[in-house]
């Protein structure tokens, strides 16, 4: 089953968006900005440069590397329940889609790789 073709666009902009929204609440740490901001500007440059294997290629391993510190950040930083308010509890959802919607978007990202010519 392949999955369709999604532009490189739509897949920077759901995530700087869920981004966003996951840094609305300070309960992450700057570095959970940091990452993801500069990830997403990585793939920025993909997109102005459509045939640069390298820029594909380095959005690509970016993405890869904020699974892991996502990881790390959702299971040092989610509060108590006594700690979790509203808007805790919508930042912490839009954390963890952001980051279930990453393994999905490493592989369209993969895809485009291959298209301009990596192995």
């Amino acid at each position: 089953m392949e999955l369709p073709a999604v532009s490189l666009k739509v897949i920077i902009m759901v995530h700087w968006l869920l981004t966003v929204w996951g840094c609305m609440n300070y309960m992450f740490p700057a570095s959970y900005a940091w990452g993801n901001f500069t990830v997403l500007a990585v793939g920025i440059w993909a997109i102005v440069q459509r045939d640069s294997l390298d820029a594909i290629t380095m959005f690509l391993f970016g993405l890869l590397l904020t699974v892991v510190t996502d990881i790390i950040h959702i299971s040092l930083f989610y509060p108590s329940n006594k700690d979790l308010t509203d808007l805790k509890r919508f930042s912490v959802g839009m954390v963890i889609f952001s980051f279930l919607l990453k393994p999905v978007s490493c592989y369209l990202v993969y895809q485009m790789c291959r298209e301009r010519g990596g192995e």
